[in-house]
């Protein structure tokens, strides 16, 4: 019996599970749709299902680098116990070698793709939920590249709190390159130097530091000048080369990066769970919750 796309969309509607998982089930049983929905309960796919509107907001960050090559990614769970499990950390580890080995364009194109014959990372990851228990997501990630003449910085915070990655251009350091991620990961910037910060929000900032000023009560005469000095702090707080080295607060990250023959050319740093909107959970009431229904 041929498969169409209303018995997947229908399959879909009723388990949850990702449309390539829909539509094997639904070949695997020639098309009825009771067998499919158990051929997915068998397979563990429906009860990950099932897990999909639970909020994963913890996990893990991770950076893997091979050679000229390198992935940091973010897979997330819903509890900090399970990033620290074992079979989590294996899965994260796989995921960042598949994406380095394929390039997939998009977390969508990641689900879709072979990680092993006949086996898509979607199916992989739900295969890992029925295992874990617990809802589990490749949230994001990133693939950079480098020459022979450069370096990776590789920087996990808390075992994988925060992931930094950072590409020196000019030096081979791969040391130097570290300080500078862990750098990153401890003020957050938001940018790389001050001509990536758009005009538009430079605008914003004036404006808003101008009108601040005005309300001190400050002389019309004098406001520019307190405007720009303020600014200066701004670009300093957004942007790395601008910052006050970690490692030695006497010199800025641009000197410590010149000072190894070297240009910052870009980085990524990935906090667990930010964005996320996170359930806010009483833990004791829970566990009360769960006594008294036994």
């Amino acid at each position: 019996m041929a498969v169409t796309a209303q018995m997947v969309k229908e399959l879909r509607e009723k388990t949850g599970a990702g449309m390539m998982d829909c539509k094997k089930a639904l070949t695997e049983t020639n098309g009825d749709l009771d067998k499919a929905i158990d051929f997915l309960r068998e397979k563990g796919i429906a009860s990950a299902a099932k897990k999909a509107d639970r909020i994963a907001a913890e996990g893990t960050t991770y950076v893997s680098v091979e050679g000229n090559e390198a992935v940091i990614l973010e897979v997330n769970s819903e509890t900090d116990f399970v990033a620290k499990n074992e079979g989590f950390q294996v899965l994260v580890k796989e995921l960042a070698a598949h994406l380095l080995a394929n390039k997939p364009a998009s977390v969508e194109e990641a689900h879709t793709s072979e990680i092993t014959a006949g086996t898509t990372v979607e199916s992989h990851i739900n295969a890992a939920i029925a295992k874990i228990g617990e809802k589990l997501s490749l949230r994001r990630y990133e693939i950079k590249t480098k020459s022979d003449n450069d370096a990776f910085g590789a920087y996990l915070h808390m075992g994988g709190r925060i992931g930094v990655l950072t590409v020196l251009e000019g030096t081979t350091d791969e040391s130097a390159a570290k300080d500078v991620a862990m750098h990153i990961a401890a003020l957050n910037p938001k940018y790389v130097s001050r001509d990536q910060v758009s005009a538009e929000e430079v605008a914003h900032e004036k404006e808003v530091l101008t009108q601040q000023a005005l309300n001190e009560g400050k002389p019309a005469n004098i406001v520019e000048k307190m405007v720009e000095g303020r600014l200066s702090k701004y670009f300093e707080d957004v942007c790395v080369l601008d910052q006050s080295f970690v490692k030695n607060p006497d010199q800025k990250v641009r000197q410590f990066v010149e000072s190894k023959g070297a240009t910052l050319r870009e980085f990524v740093r990935y906090e667990v769970g930010e964005g996320i909107e996170k359930r806010e959970d009483n833990f004791a009431e829970e566990v009360m919750n769960q006594v008294n229904k036994k």
